[in-house]
């Protein structure tokens, strides 16, 4: 039978071993389970789940990439710990005050800061529901403040990374991708 990080990890300490052999059994498992941190069910689950719950909005996977807006949003959300890396939530302006209007019960006509916090938002939660799905990722991986960018014709560039997941999903006719980029496992 087969024990995951957490299990190992607490019998390692009843068991009287030191904090550095519960790390090292701990970073082990994440390194292990590389295949769970990387499965794009578990952001699909995550995606559908804040969506539902916060906005009370069904999304649906697509597999077009997303039309090209004159003016984009994107937010994103550091990992750090165990893994690094990043969530980025990415839309247009219009997208992006639709989500905003789901989660305030307002109407919005520009790209305010309300908008733009509540896409931030939406990013934190879909980061912190993404590594929830991975008990060794969810105890030993932190999360940075949200940053939101917004303008025209920008990219966002991760040299080398070990994984990435990018899906694209839509909400009422409105359209938004949601990347998972891991740049290392420790």
């Amino acid at each position: 039978m087969l024990l995951n990080g957490v299990r190992r990890a607490a019998i390692a300490r009843r068991f009287g071993a030191g904090l550095q052999k519960l790390e090292q059994s701990m970073t082990l498992s994440l390194r292990d389970s590389v295949h769970l941190v990387s499965d794009p069910k578990h952001l699909d689950a995550s995606v559908d789940e804040v969506f539902r719950l916060m906005l009370g909005a069904e999304v649906e996977r697509i597999q077009d990439p997303l039309t090209t807006q004159p003016e984009s949003v994107t937010a994103v959300v550091g990992f750090g710990g165990a893994l690094s890396g990043a969530c980025v939530f990415r839309c247009g302006a219009h997208e992006a005050m639709q989500v905003a209007a789901c989660m305030t019960g307002m109407e919005f006509a520009e790209l305010d800061d309300t908008v733009k916090d509540g896409i931030g938002e939406i990013c934190n939660m879909l980061a912190g529901a993404w590594k929830s799905k991975v008990p060794e990722l969810s105890a030993h991986c932190g999360l940075s403040v949200p940053a939101v960018i917004t303008g025209r014709d920008y990219n966002l560039h991760v040299q080398a990374p070990e994984f990435q997941l990018i899906h694209c999903y839509s909400f009422d006719n409105q359209q938004f991708s949601v990347t998972i980029v891991c740049d290392g496992i420790q």
